[in-house]
């Protein structure tokens, strides 16, 4: 049985950084890709950053380019997202997922396992 368990969420100031961490269990988390979705109260999901299978390949929305980097470590079977000089903006529950092996990064459906969910609140 696949979990995945994120932690690391929490209340910030603007302009702050928070680094989460996704905890997985269950085979072969080398295999698979990973990545980081949120939604904030009344949005859809959205993509926030993908990784490869092995960390030579990683992904962003726009909206995070440049501030967030996605990173993984497949001895501890864990991946993380380190999060800099957030805004408001920003605020949502972040969601890790692991990637199907096919279809798009950006895309939910291309994921099959996804944690619970850890809320990141940002004050201006």
């Amino acid at each position: 049985q696949v979990q995945l368990v994120e932690s690391g969420g929490g209340l910030v100031q603007a302009g702050d950084s928070l680094r989460l961490s996704c905890a997985t269990s269950g085979r072969s988390f080398s295999n698979y890709a990973m990545g980081w979705f949120r939604q904030a109260p009344g949005k859809e999901r959205e993509f926030v950053a993908g990784i490869n299978w092995s960390g030579s390949s990683t992904y962003y929305a726009d909206s995070v380019k440049g501030r967030f980097t996605i990173s993984r470590d497949n001895a501890k079977d864990t991946v993380y997202l380190q999060m800099n000089s957030l805004k408001p903006e920003d605020m949502a529950v972040y969601y890790c997922a692991r990637r199907t092996g096919s279809g798009t990064y950006y895309y939910a459906p291309s994921y099959d396992y996804w944690g619970q969910g850890t809320q990141v609140t940002v004050s201006s």
